[in-house]
């Protein structure tokens, strides 16, 4: 009976530990599904969904003129969910072959056959990710949507990932100022230097993990969509770069040059119209490409180019008259123990300080700075610092090279420094620094910083302008400036630029021959020569500097006037013979309109700019929209607001009479409406009547003329 009290005593005890234990585990089911089970979907969710970034469209980089310099192309991972709900079994026995036949007709990687059977099995074995290619372009893409089921839209179960590459139309030319901007790569050039501004907002799309590292992203109305970068507008005329870097090319390769450069720049302005980098292949010696700046990043010594800075700071400061005379013997003299010779014998052994520069006498100008500044060569320092030719020009693109002038204080001033200095020696400049002196010359005396854009876009509107920045107002007296133009004109005319033979316009400018020495020794590494010519035109009156630079010419000849004056020669005919300002008007009057021309529907800033630039009397409103010219308004060109984009917002077709065709298509197919042009100029004829409702994937016909 004990026995029998004791075993349902523990019978009881292990029963309501049983329930106990059961209520416990129900109690936690509770928690977990109704007070935790958020927390807990999050955590799940977390290991199976991200959130990406999604790439923004990077702003385009666009020459003087508007011609596309870089832009960035899109690219598309192309994937099918073929068991999304909106796909049911009718519509997919329905269109499966068409579809097949279709995927292998436009990417030519299989067969019909094996589409169907990659389709199917995907449909079979409900998989919700299935890659049909990766790289599709654009074009290619519009085409995708028109397939069967596709054509639905995100319903018909199309996944696109976008990708975007940077392209350059022009390929080489300008392409390291332009620069490049690669995934995981620091943007060199303008792409550096802008890179804020061109790159963009990234947007936010939420991916989910459907197998191993495969992500597919997931429709959600959260998405944040990118905000595509803003466009650059750059001062280069890409005709001229390409003018400039045929003829340096041609230059390096006649002379199998190690490398050359050549810079274009505005007189008043300060714009550069081109620049031209070109260095030889190692792999490959009669090719040469854009890999190095030299043009702004490469200081060398600039040889007898830097004698208009001696000649500016010893007229400047003594007012020294160009008739006076120098003893240049036999072209040779001694500084302390150091020879220095002319590089060629001088015609008489007194010449004039006019005559000392147009041929580049050495010993001529080393004596005339050393007559005057012997006694104060700190003084012939300070002039040269006045010029800014010890400081960098702080320009936009980044890689500027650090320049050096010598100072007294220096360690490595010697007794024959000053001689050697005032020749183009024992200096560093760049040559974008060099073409700057001489362009303040050109300018009577007013230094502008060199400038490469000349504008910030975003979606057609300025949002930031550059203008000419001064870096000084004088840097010489107008008597000083009169005297070395003189003295480069001379160059040209009766010196050792005088192989330019330029009838068409007169320049004004100077040749240079530095010795390049290896290794850092003049003797014990051997030398090599750089040649260069920089000057302006045309003489009476400076529009463009330029400057050109043949780095280690190794056949024939290594002097400026006979490797780089040619090369600054095809420039400036090239330029001279294409552009309008070198031309007088053939009228004096201020408008030869008789009437108000007609204006086509466009955005109303356009419209301004274009009639306050032709002086035509104008009364256009200030409105982000599009407007119309009202006609009966005859004597100016009065505009009127038409709301084109409300209208096919809500669905009716407007007016698009006098519309270019670029802002009809931009218009139209925003909207989904499939677009024909038929003719050139504006529109004037529409299939569908204003006025009409459309559905997106309507088409339309215009006709211009």
């Amino acid at each position: 009976m004990e026995n029998k009290k004791n075993i349902l005593s523990r019978t009881y005890l292990t029963y309501v530990f049983m329930c106990l234990f059961a209520f416990g585990i129900l109690y936690r089911i509770c928690v977990i599904q109704f007070v935790e089970g958020q927390m807990w979907r999050d955590k799940a969710e977390a290991f199976t969904t991200k959130v990406e970034d999604m790439e923004a469209v990077r702003g385009n980089i666009f020459d003087a003129n508007g011609a596309l310099l870089a832009t960035s192309l899109p690219y598309y991972e192309v994937a099918v969910d073929i068991n999304a709900p909106t796909i049911t079994e009718k519509l997919y026995k329905a269109n499966r072959d068409s579809l097949a036949l279709q995927l292998s007709s436009l990417f030519h990687d299989k067969g019909p056959r094996e589409y169907l059977k990659l389709l199917n099995a995907a449909r079979h074995e409900n998989d919700r990710y299935v890659l049909l290619k990766r790289n599709v372009s654009y074009k290619d893409l519009q085409t995708l949507k028109t397939f069967p089921i596709f054509r639905k839209g995100k319903r018909g179960g199309l996944v696109t990932l976008q990708t975007n590459r940077r392209e350059r139309p022009f390929q080489m030319l300008a392409g390291r100022t332009i620069g490049m901007s690669r995934a995981g790569v620091k943007p060199v050039g303008l792409e550096g230097a802008f890179d804020t501004v061109l790159m963009g907002v990234s947007g936010k799309r939420l991916m989910q993990k459907i197998a191993g590292d495969v992500w597919r992203p997931i429709n959600d109305e959260n998405e944040v969509e990118p905000k595509d970068g803003s466009d650059l507008y750059t001062t280069i005329d890409i005709n001229i770069q390409d003018v400039a870097e045929q003829a340096l090319l041609r230059s390096l390769i006649k002379n199998k040059a190690a490398f050359g450069c050549a810079i274009l720049m505005e007189v008043k302005t300060g714009e550069i119209k081109a620049i031209a980098n070109l260095t030889k292949n190692l792999s490959d010696t009669n090719t040469y490409n854009e890999s190095l700046n030299y043009a702004l990043g490469y200081p060398t010594e600039p040889g007898s180019t830097f004698k208009l800075a001696s000649m500016l700071a010893t007229i400047d400061e003594y007012n020294i008259s160009l008739e006076e005379k120098i003893q240049v013997g036999n072209g040779a003299c001694i500084y302390y123990d150091r020879p220095m010779k002319d590089a060629h014998p001088p015609e008489s052994p007194v010449i004039s300080v006019q005559r000392a520069f147009e041929t580049s006498s050495n010993v001529g100008i080393s004596k005339i700075v050393t007559k005057y500044f012997a006694k104060n060569p700190k003084g012939f320092i300070s002039k040269l610092n006045s010029f800014h030719l010890n400081e960098k020009l702080g320009l936009s693109i980044p890689g500027e090279g650090v320049p050096r002038i010598k100072q007294v204080k220096d360690k490595d001033w010697y007794g024959t420094s000053l001689p050697w200095i005032s020749i183009g020696y024992e200096s560093l400049v760049t040559p974008l620094q060099t073409l700057t002196l001489y362009n303040a010359v050109a300018n009577n005396g007013r230094m502008v910083k060199p400038r490469f854009v000349k504008e910030i876009k975003r979606n057609g509107n300025t949002i930031r302008k550059f203008e000419t920045e001064v870096i000084d107002e004088k840097i010489a007296k107008d008597a000083t400036i009169a005297k070395v133009k003189q003295l480069m004109e001379g160059v040209v005319k009766n010196g050792s630029g005088k192989g330019l033979n330029i009838t068409a316009f007169k320049v004004g400018g100077k040749t240079g021959t530095a010795q390049i020495a290896k290794n850092g020794d003049y003797k014990k590494g051997g030398t090599t020569y750089q040649g260069s010519f920089v000057g302006y035109f045309p003489a009476d009156n400076p529009l463009y500097t330029c400057i050109v630079i043949i780095n280690s010419p190794s056949k024939g000849n290594y002097y400026g006037g006979l490797v780089a004056a040619p090369v600054f020669k095809e420039i400036a005919e090239k330029v001279y013979s294409n552009s309008v300002d070198f031309l007088k008007p053939v009228n004096s009057k201020s408008t030869l309109l008789t009437k108000v021309p007609e204006v086509i529907t466009t955005k109303p800033s356009e419209i301004s700019s274009m009639a306050n630039y032709l002086e035509i009397p104008n009364s256009i409103i200030d409105t982000e929209g599009y407007s119309h010219r009202n006609k009966k308004d005859t004597t100016k060109i009065t505009m009127s607001a038409v709301n084109l984009e409300q209208q096919l917002k809500r669905g009716v077709m407007p007016d698009l009479s006098g519309l270019s065709a670029k802002d009809a298509l931009f218009l139209l197919e925003n909207k989904g409406v499939y677009v024909k042009i038929q003719g050139f100029g504006i529109v004037k004829k529409q299939s569908i009547e204003a006025g009409q409702k459309f559905n997106k994937g309507n088409k339309i016909t215009l006709t211009l003329s």
